[in-house]
């Protein structure tokens, strides 16, 4: 994950460098003076987005409504380029003599501020329809990854949030929207640091998966749960300020080979089918009933390896389920960190 976010910082400011020099083949513009701007305008955008600038500014409009988010991301944008090229005009002014002042170096010409607009506007609307469609989604389909469908092995996390049912019949169906949707949106920021994907939801359960690589990578999987708790734990006062409570949640997590495939004709959606996605699905329910947080199929632990200092592992033999032949064995997974909480895990 750090040779990750180590190569993007090596990455965003040549894809800045790139649009810089686009522009300068489009307009005629001097080659060199278009790439450090380019660099310079691109590199903070790309921070933005991965959300390495502006992070609170960023989650908040993310959350509203797609006309006010495509109005306010359009606008930090436009500041974001004024920035970008003040600093590139700086350097180009003191380190390389271009032009006879500073002052003069930051201006931009009218079809650079209209390219780099038009530039924003356009990832802009990327960015919101990859939001809405899920990064991993998003990216498949544009390369068509699961046009033909193909087996893979994947992690798959049934994460359900318990006590919506009374929490709606309490509040209002309106009111347990508003709760599930500030919970799942409070779920995408430890999917993401894990790599994994939020590939769908139903109702207040999220499903969760991670290719087999990046799930067992120093057990990614299990780290994202336990990021989630304390993330909830982090704002539990916001929670009882905004709700009345603090969410609680259960999870289970099983691993297996799947076929995956786009589907539909006017809404695409990749799928997946196999035993895999239902076993994690009754292992939710099983959880339910052992009355635990965290239920883990043995094959998943399997997978896992040698499983970091600071879990705990708890087995429970094994178990059997509906629709399988074989029982499954199964256990129950802890931080040895982390004291019960109200909030999170079930109390």
């Amino acid at each position: 994950m750090h040779a990750t976010r180590a190569g993007f910082w090596i990455l965003a400011p040549i894809i800045g460098l790139v649009a810089g020099l686009l522009y300068s083949m489009a307009f005629d513009a001097e080659l060199f003076v278009s790439a450090v701007r380019g660099a310079f305008i691109g590199f903070p955008v790309l921070l933005y987005e991965r959300g390495l600038l502006l992070r609170g500014w960023r989650d908040l409009i993310r959350r509203a409504a797609t006309p006010i988010f495509m109005v306010a991301t359009v606008a930090t944008y436009v500041a974001t380029i004024a920035v970008g090229n003040a600093a590139a005009g700086t350097i180009l002014n003191h380190g390389f003599g271009y032009m006879p002042d500073a002052r003069a170096a930051m201006m931009m010409s009218e079809s650079g501020f209209a390219y780099a607009l038009g530039i924003s506007a356009l990832a802009t609307f990327v960015f919101r329809v990859r939001d809405l469609m899920g990064p991993r989604v998003f990216a498949s389909l544009l390369i068509g990854r699961y046009h033909r469908p193909i087996t893979e092995e994947r992690i798959f996390m049934f994460l359900d949030v318990t006590g919506s049912t009374r929490f709606a019949e309490e509040h209002g169906d309106l009111a347990a929207q508003r709760w599930l949707g500030a919970i799942f949106s409070a779920l995408a920021g430890p999917v993401h640091r894990s790599r994994g994907s939020i590939d769908d939801y139903v109702g207040d359960m999220a499903l969760v998966s991670w290719s087999m690589e990046r799930g067992t990578q120093d057990a990614a999987c299990l780290r994202c749960l336990f990021d989630f708790a304390r993330v909830i734990k982090d704002d539990s006062e916001q929670w009882i300020a905004r709700f009345g409570e603090v969410p609680t949640f259960r999870a289970a997590l099983h691993c297996g080979p799947v076929v995956t495939a786009e589907i539909g004709l006017e809404r695409r959606k990749i799928a997946h089918f196999g035993d895999a996605l239902n076993t994690t699905s009754r292992l939710e329910g099983l959880a339910k009933e052992l009355g635990v947080d965290v239920l883990v199929s043995g094959d998943l632990l399997d997978r896992l390896g040698q499983m970091p200092i600071e879990f705990l592992v708890s087995d429970l033999g094994s178990r059997p389920l509906r629709g399988r032949k074989e029982p499954l064995r199964v256990a129950t997974v802890s931080e040895r960190t982390i004291q019960p909480f109200t909030g999170g895990f079930q109390a």
